[in-house]
């Protein structure tokens, strides 16, 4: 029997209508759900019986009527929301609320992985995968080229490491683009290190901070990657803000599918394995010599309107993963 889909997102997210559109086509049963509908208007009863070896139960809300957790084979972790609580609770009430439906709604869901629901992504893999260190560690190990780089607090380590390279040095926040500043969310894009005597700022020491050698660029590209598959698009600017970070300046940018060399896409396949990924978007940078510099991993990193400007089928190939599993496990 076809198992059911189940997909954890906001009813705004275009990439999973897309994706559960693929696989209604097929005939796959999908079921999409938001968790900031639990628990409010989403509702879940799953027991564990003695020698079971798993949770049986249900999820009733409104875009998931029933539910059977036993039918579930493929959960696509897609863009899980916060819980809402009930605003009658006081503040201690609602943070002890949200813990409890933290470890026991997000428990009940993982568990299915134990049962063996595939995941895209797994949330524990996803997590590691999160920490550019382990990213960059892993891409070393598997034989990619990554940027020389520093991570500390340390305003004189900085400025020693940057004054020895004698080359062009970029910042790079760690934990994402997005960032709140008093009330207001602002994006922290990939920057130059002009002043290398910036550095011995004492506010650098108010927190790690990542500093890479600035690779020269022919052009980038960001390389999606589901199980085996490698979907690669090359991304060309024509503004120094796109050049420098191509995220800061999307109208400067024009896009063209190429294939990667195939020990890269070996590398990267290796890498996404290795991190326990099904999924990710690479980003790369291709040097005037055609060297191939890996940057970073973004293991829900968007794909639709590279999608859109180059045909390539990505929708399809994540549909496939989830009905069959990825490869390298069977």
């Amino acid at each position: 029997m076809t198992h059911t889909v189940l997909i954890v997102t906001d009813e705004t997210d275009v990439v999973a209508q897309r994706v559960a559109a693929e696989l209604a086509g097929r005939g796959t049963p999908v079921v999409t759900i938001d968790t900031a509908d639990f628990p409010g208007t989403l509702s879940m009863a799953a027991t564990i019986e003695a020698g079971a070896t798993c949770w049986a139960g249900t999820l009733t809300g409104p875009r998931a009527t029933s539910l059977n957790l036993a039918e579930v084979g493929a959960v696509y972790w897609r863009r899980p929301t916060q819980f809402v609580m009930d605003e009658r609770m006081s503040s201690p009430e609602s943070a002890f609320a949200y813990g409890e439906a933290r470890y026991g709604f997000g428990g009940i869901l993982i568990a299915l992985g134990q049962g063996g629901c595939l995941w895209v992504n797994d949330p524990m893999a996803a997590m590691r995968a999160e920490y550019k260190p382990v990213q960059l560690t892993v891409a070393a190990q598997v034989g990619l080229t990554v940027p020389p780089s520093i991570i500390t607090n340390d305003p004189q380590a900085a400025h020693t490491w940057a004054k020895e390279r004698d080359k062009p040095i970029i910042y790079k926040p760690m934990s994402g683009v997005w960032h709140a500043d008093e009330g207001r969310i602002r994006a922290l894009y990939t920057s130059p290190v002009g002043d290398f005597d910036e550095l011995l700022d004492p506010a650098f020491a108010r927190t790690a901070q990542l500093l890479q050698e600035q690779m020269p660029k022919a052009f980038e590209a960001r390389a999606i990657v589901v199980g085996t598959k490698v979907f690669t698009v090359r991304i060309d600017a024509s503004t120094e803000a796109g050049k420098t970070d191509w995220r800061s300046d999307y109208d400067s940018l024009t896009y063209t599918a190429i294939d990667l060399p195939e020990d890269t896409e070996k590398g990267l396949v290796k890498l996404h394995e290795r991190l326990g990924l099904v999924y990710g978007a690479s980003d790369l940078i291709c040097t005037p010599s055609g060297e191939w510099v890996y940057l970073e991993t973004n293991q829900r990193g968007e794909w639709f309107w590279l999608a859109d400007e180059t045909g390539l089928p990505i929708a399809s190939a994540l549909a496939d993963i989830l009905e069959e599993g990825p490869v390298w496990t069977r």
